[in-house]
């Protein structure tokens, strides 16, 4: 018999070992129900760690058919259920470890080691014979469970294999083998309930991957390759087996990977198709499961059923409005509702309303073409004439997004942790396919958006010490497999309009700061201006590209700062010269124009603060245009089209703002939005919004539309308003000469859009009078009904007071009763005066 006793038996992890049992002693205690008449060998095999076992139904109809069979054989069957159990087992690998003896003392024979190999062979049923433990790694099946499993019958240990868990309580398991003699029939009344919980059979290849245009290299080069393979591929789960085909010495071109579950091999593939090794070698991968399907494609062809096509609508819509009104988003109620309005001169017009549209924010893609809400399990995009739903990305927790300048792309942040070796905090998301490009780690505190992308969406960057990582599209991979590597590096941005960095690096001993330009892909350094007594930089492109301004914080010895330094490079000319401002003040904000060569900066402390305005000229110096001392602002608006600027001061100066015009440096108006949290201008630059956002505020929350000449034109008030976002417009598929014609013919032009405007005006209270007649109307209509009714009803009232008619009351007061009058004496009070008192 053999012992439960885990202490006698040692074994690594899983060795095979062979029992043979010739004692009668060691089948007293064991009753086994016969199950089959021939000779056969009993093994005893400690297995893995199942998966899971799930007890089978111990039924009556089992334990009848079990009688049956005992009863055609002649033999007794005792009473009690066969108890079996099922195990979804790991893999078995043999191993030479020798345990130690089983004591003969105690009727128990000894366990000698011995590897199980032999040819592997399924019966009828699906269960595996003997030989099935021939390979180094097989998955066992059937289990009964011994304690419950007692007989007498010697042959019975013919066609059983012991199996013992390694659990700690060493509970030992028969695995039944030996069926081929039976049919389906016999076996289902047999083993029917426990033919009903066996698994498919695995196929063994399911992990495998096939990796093509692999390069072709020798053997002086072929462990380069493979470290080179496994870094690249390894990040998607475990490789457990590598396969290079070679061919007169040098590898073919394709390899095979294993990975360490089907579902790591199912990322790899989709993931790694595409991506681009060097110049000459982009991989094609494939599982090697569909290499089947690909072998059986009939020669006939078979024409693919249609898709059903889904219109999503004119994506572009709201840029076919004859009046050319732009649109904007609004989150009211605490953000409980999100609607959409269109601008107009008078009122903004209802597009779209929802409740709990979003559960935070939401965002525009840069070109106006989605509209993107927030939830907790993931982003939806919305768009077209009735904003119906493009796609949505799973990404749970989401908090941030960023899309890339192209719209093709976009990025999401969820600081949730992943419980998985697998990168989930950043993901880089297709917008078209809804596909998951890439994701990344978010190891280190970092400023949003931590990916920065170049101008046309082919690059995209990201900070890490001592390092500047370049990735290129659609691959998502390394720019020329490598990072930058730039000791030191604190800031980089990309140029608005072409693709060039610029980044900064400290002073370090005897080096100075620096300023460099570089080129990509080519990481031609450009420019390089050397900068000392440098406590910190900040960078600002101006939009179209024209110029860089980096503010650079002068520091004395002690690490005070002395003044400020604006370093102005000249992108468009040659040799990129630099220009050089100082103010000494201290600095609140910076800001260029959008559309031209000018600045602004407000410097000083509050309420001191001064506004100054900076012209470059082509291949001159830059001139100080004014300075505006004392004024109340902390930020700078400048309008999209140029020209026209917003001196803000928001929050803690009470939402002070002037108007003003750069060209004569003039101010247009001064208004105030008591408490004003935000400014937005539209994309056309005509209109600007001031805003009280409740999530600021919690009272007076609501925003206000005025023209950039600075007057008021709607006051809405939004209970709990949130959030206001205009809708980007893409750019202008006008020339730089059209534009140029448009302004030299603008008073043509405006004459148009003045009598338009007056026409909409018109318009706007023609509608406003039919609407007081349409409510005139429908009052006098219910007036006459009322009356009518009131009529009707008459007799019925008279029936009601006893025939008296009270209609006419209020002016027949002859017909009422006298009146009875009744005084009452409230009271008396004398006063007596000295008539000598004032004399």
């Amino acid at each position: 018999m053999l012992s439960q006793d885990k202490t006698d038996y040692t074994y690594s992890r899983s060795p095979s070992y062979s029992l043979d049992v010739n004692s009668d002693n060691n089948m007293d205690n064991y009753d086994v129900p016969f199950m089959s008449r021939r000779s056969y060998k009993a093994s005893y095999v400690p297995s893995v760690t199942p998966h899971s076992r799930m007890p089978p139904k111990d039924t009556a109809s089992s334990r009848r058919r079990s009688a049956r069979l005992a009863a055609q054989n002649g033999e007794d069957f005792p009473d009690q259920s066969v108890s079996t159990q099922f195990s979804s087992h790991a893999t078995i690998k043999p191993s030479q470890v020798r345990p130690r003896s089983v004591d003969p003392a105690m009727g128990r024979a000894k366990v000698a080691p011995r590897s199980l190999r032999g040819r592997r062979s399924t019966n009828q049923s699906g269960l595996f014979s003997e030989n099935d433990y021939g390979r180094e790694e097989q998955s066992l099946t059937h289990l009964y469970d011994l304690q419950k499993i007692v007989t007498n019958d010697q042959e019975v240990w013919d066609m059983i294999k012991l199996n013992v868990s390694p659990r700690d309580d060493y509970k030992p398991f028969l695995i039944v083998t030996g069926l081929d003699e039976f049919d389906d029939t016999e076996l289902s009344e047999l083993l029917g309930d426990l033919l009903k919980q066996k698994p498919a059979e695995a196929v063994g290849i399911d992990s495998v991957i096939v990796v093509d245009n692999i390069p072709q290299v020798g053997q002086d080069r072929i462990s380069k390759l493979r470290n080179v393979i496994r870094k690249i591929f390894s990040k998607y789960g475990e490789i457990t087996t590598e396969h290079y085909p070679e061919e007169n010495g040098k590898t073919k071109g394709f390899i095979f990977l294993e990975y360490d579950s089907h579902d790591h091999a199912v990322q790899a593939a989709k993931n790694m198709t595409g991506y681009k090794l060097d110049k000459s070698h982009t991989f094609s991968v494939n599982l090697f499961l569909d290499f089947d399907s690909y072998g059986n494609i009939p020669n006939d062809w078979v024409p693919p059923e249609k898709q059903n096509f889904v219109d999503h609508g004119n994506l572009k819509s709201w840029l076919l409005d004859p009046d050319c009104h732009d649109q904007y988003s609004v989150i009211y109620d605490g953000g409980e509702t999100t609607a959409i309005f269109k601008n107009t001169p008078t009122e903004g017009v209802l597009v779209e309303a929802r409740k709990r549209w979003t559960e935070t924010f939401v965002r525009w893609s840069p070109l106006g073409t989605y509209l993107a809400t927030m939830h907790q399990k993931g982003i939806a995009l919305w768009g077209g004439e009735k904003f119906v739903q493009i796609k949505r990305f799973a990404h749970q927790g989401v908090q941030l997004i960023d899309f890339s300048p192209c719209e093709r792309y976009m990025v999401s942040f969820s600081p949730i942790l992943s419980t998985s070796d697998e990168p989930m905090a950043i993901i880089v998301w297709d917008t078209r396919t809804g596909y998951k490009k890439r994701a990344f780690h978010c190891e280190t505190a970092s400023q949003w958006p931590i990916f920065k992308w170049s101008p046309d969406g082919k690059f995209f960057a990201r900070l890490s010490t001592d390092v500047l990582s370049v990735y290129e599209t659609p691959s998502c991979g390394l720019l020329d497999k490598k990072s930058i590597k730039i000791p030191g590096i604190k800031d980089f941005s990309w140029s608005p309009s072409e693709n060039i960095l610029a980044y900064w690096t400290p002073e370090a001993k005897d080096n100075p700061a620096r300023v460099t330009l570089i080129e990509i892909p080519s990481r031609k350094e450009l420019r390089v201006k050397n900068l000392f007594n440098v406590g910190d930089c900040k960078m600002h492109w101006q939009l179209q590209g024209d110029y860089l301004c980096v503010k650079v914080d002068r520091v004395t010895k002690s690490k005070k700062v002395q003044s400020c330094n604006f370093e102005i490079f000249r992108i468009r000319e040659k040799l990129f010269p630099v220009d050089s401002v100082e103010i000494k003040d201290g600095i609140l904000a910076f800001a260029w124009e959008p559309v031209g060569s000018k600045f602004c900066v407000l410097h000083g402390e509050p309420p001191r603060v001064s506004a100054s305005f900076y012209n470059i000229k082509k291949n001159a110096n830059i001139e100080l245009l004014k300075t505006m001392e004392k004024k109340q602002a902390n930020s700078v608006f400048w309008s999209p089209s140029g020209q026209f600027v917003v001196l803000a001061g928001l929050r803690n100066m009470n939402g002070y703002f002037e108007f003003i015009d750069s060209n004569d440096m003039t101010v247009m108006n001064s208004r105030e939005h008591f408490m004003a949290t935000d400014v937005e201008w539209d994309p056309t630059g005509r209109y600007v919004v001031t805003g009280v956002s409740w999530w600021s505020h919690k009272v007076d929350n609501a925003f206000w539309v005025w023209n950039f000449q600075g007057k008021l034109l709607q006051k809405c008030a939004r209970e709990r308003f949130c959030q206001l976002l205009w809708r980007p417009r893409p750019p202008t598929l006008l020339t730089k000469e059209q534009i140029k014609e448009i302004k030299k013919n603008m008073k043509t032009y405006t004459k148009q859009f003045e009598l338009k405007d007056r026409m909409s005006l018109t318009k706007a209270s023609k509608e406003q009078i039919e609407k007081r007649q349409k409510l005139l109307a429908d009052f006098q209509t219910l007036q006459e009904w009322l009356e009518q009714t009131y009529e009707s009803q008459k007799e019925e009232r008279m029936s009601l007071r006893g025939g008296l008619d009270t209609d006419n009351f209020d002016s027949n007061f002859e017909e009422l009763e006298d009146e009875e009058e009744v005084e009452f004496f409230l009271g008396e009070e004398i006063t007596e005066i000295d008539e000598f008192e004032y004399e």
